[in-house]
């Protein structure tokens, strides 16, 4: 497959690498004859495909992003591949200065005040806002069946009726903004105490921001409190942010049983590091 997308784009490659923590496309990091590194993206199915194809267009020179330098829509074997420019960097660690974390939040503030457009009006980048609580009632009832062969009887049963009286506490959300939906250190790239930009936009919404935190917290600003401040102060400096202390258990406990979910459709043996960090994590909130 990968030959073939590198034919059609008429590459002259001299290496080619696949690219870890993409858990859901695949993709690889192309090293050319001329010295240039460029990206070759095949995304999971045709609607994520067309979904950050809108993206692309929608954030272009309002975000950070990578040029799409070509794009190939498929045939009925192959969902298709992006030819995507390089950001320079690598992907966001706790070890980054304050400064950094205060481009971050900027960055996703950035993002957040992007509206739906009556206008310019999208194929398959969905206007979830309408109707949030449904949106987020129906993503974590699609994992149930794929959870409940997973956990035990009585964590299983404790994990809905925890659902049920956490969503009960949920604010007013915040929106209608685009979210990325995947916002975590792998898709923020760093170069020279810089933010160079932003990438990985198949599970984009327009929805409420309340949703767009989780991964970072859990996987950047948790870590440390001096980063969390920086962020915030980045954040709010573009546009207000919400009470994170009151949305955030909720997010956290949704993700950690969606990801459970996920892990077994995508298979368990494949994912079985992040399959045990997101048990240890559920088990952890419903203490």
């Amino acid at each position: 497959m990968i030959n073939r997308i590198i034919q059609h784009f008429r590459l002259n490659v001299l290496s080619i690498n696949e690219v870890e923590d993409s858990y859901s496309s695949t993709v690889y990091k192309c090293n050319l004859l001329n010295g240039e590194n460029v990206f070759i993206k095949i995304p999971y199915t045709k609607l994520k495909g067309q979904r950050e194809l809108e993206a692309y267009n929608l954030l272009k020179g309002k975000v950070s992003v990578p040029e799409m330098l070509n794009y190939w829509s498929g045939d009925e074997e192959f969902s298709g591949a992006f030819l995507l420019s390089e950001l320079k960097g690598g992907p966001l660690t706790s070890a980054v200065s304050t400064s950094v974390a205060f481009q971050v939040g900027e960055i996703h503030a950035s993002i957040h005040t992007l509206k739906p457009s009556a206008v310019n009006k999208l194929n398959t980048i969905q206007n979830e806002f309408p109707n949030w609580s449904a949106f987020i009632e129906n993503q974590f009832y699609s994992f149930t069946e794929d959870v409940k062969e997973v956990l035990p009887t009585i964590l299983y049963k404790k994990s809905l009726d925890k659902y049920e009286e956490m969503k009960l506490q949920l604010p007013v959300p915040d929106g209608p903004s685009f979210i990325h939906m995947d916002f975590r250190p792998a898709n923020i790239l760093v170069d020279d105490n810089k933010v160079s930009g932003v990438i990985d936009f198949e599970s984009v919404r327009f929805g409420s921001t309340e949703i767009d935190f989780t991964k970072l917290y859990r996987d950047f600003l948790s870590f440390n409190p001096a980063l969390y401040k920086a962020y915030r102060e980045g954040y709010n400096s573009i546009r207000p942010l919400i009470d994170l202390e009151i949305v955030l258990p909720f997010y956290q406990f949704t993700d950690a049983f969606n990801s459970i979910g996920w892990c077994k459709r995508r298979g368990m043996e494949k994912n079985a590091l992040f399959l045990k960090e997101n048990l240890v994590r559920l088990q952890n909130l419903l203490r």
